[in-house]
């Protein structure tokens, strides 16, 4: 009997793996200068780090999951993003009531700077990418979209109110940083569920719904925030309340990244022991290693 092999998957070619580097790497050295800057280069900074892992996410979106995916990601992660957060800033719905200081983050509109949205798109792509890996369904998938943008926000919210960049009119939130209310993760909650629901429903029609995903370079993202973000709050950010976030973040957004590590663990486990046993088989078929 003839033994025939599965062929692997094909390999992306090397430019589209490296494209979507650049603007991951260059984000992660402007979130590493971050603390070591203050004033108007620490805002420039935040500006930096956003629009730089925007552009990563969608230029792998658009790379791995077509053009179309990446045009939806963009429009209900930025465009329902910012139309919740001008709702929410006119109305107090659904976050409770706020407000923006809209003279140090570029551009804004209706009291929205314009870099506010697009944070939705560079937190919300990392967290789908991982939730996809984890969970197979669709409403599994939502729920865990769900959650790790809960925890994305725990870190957010306090890191930006620290630095002044929105403040809060009422207060009754989490133990440590009870200036930022319970409504606001109530009022993510849902608008990150919605952006998720919309995601699963084009990404289940898609044509490359099946087609193998090459998702290091937004897993590491996610993996960076969840950690890099851990040791930001508790070391360099001398804010006090952000000791409180950093737990905060590293537990609700651990929901997924635990499950991601084991989940990688296990694939490189198998990669090895895949090689091993195919560096036997040539072993085996070699006749210099036949006897007789």
């Amino acid at each position: 009997m003839t033994n025939t092999r599965v062929p692997a998957p094909p390999r992306p070619a090397r430019w589209r793996t490296v494209l979507p580097i650049v603007p991951a790497v260059a984000a992660v050295l402007a979130q590493i200068a971050y603390p070591l800057t203050e004033g108007g280069a620490r805002d420039a900074a935040t500006v930096a780090v956003v629009t730089l892992l925007t552009a990563a996410c969608l230029v792998h979106a658009a790379l791995n999951r077509g053009i179309t995916f990446a045009v939806v990601l963009f429009v209900s992660s930025a465009g329902i993003g910012y139309l919740s957060e001008v709702v929410g800033t006119m109305t107090g719905y659904p976050y409770g009531c706020y407000s923006y200081v809209t003279d140090r983050l570029g551009p804004a509109a209706l009291d929205v700077p314009l870099v506010v949205p697009l944070a939705w798109s560079a937190g919300l792509y990392p967290v789908w990418c991982v939730a996809s890996r984890l969970v197979r369904n669709g409403p599994g998938r939502v729920a865990a979209v769900t959650i790790g943008m809960l925890g994305w926000d725990l870190y957010l919210d306090p890191q930006m109110v620290a630095d002044g960049h929105w403040s809060w009119c009422n207060a009754g939130g989490l133990p440590g940083i009870e200036h930022i209310p319970l409504t606001n993760y109530a009022g993510w909650l849902l608008v990150a569920a919605i952006m998720a629901t919309v995601l699963v429903l084009v990404d289940s029609r898609s044509d490359r719904a099946d087609a193998p995903r090459h998702d290091a370079v937004p897993i590491a993202l996610f993996l960076w925030t969840w950690l890099g973000s851990v040791l930001a709050h508790s070391v360099f950010l001398d804010a006090p309340q952000l000791g409180y976030s950093a737990v905060y973040g590293l537990v609700v957004m651990g929901v997924l990244g635990l499950p991601l590590l084991v989940s990688l663990v296990r694939s490189w486990r198998a990669s090895v022991s895949g090689s091993g046993r195919d560096e036997a088989r040539l072993a085996a078929s070699d006749p210099k290693n036949r006897r007789g």
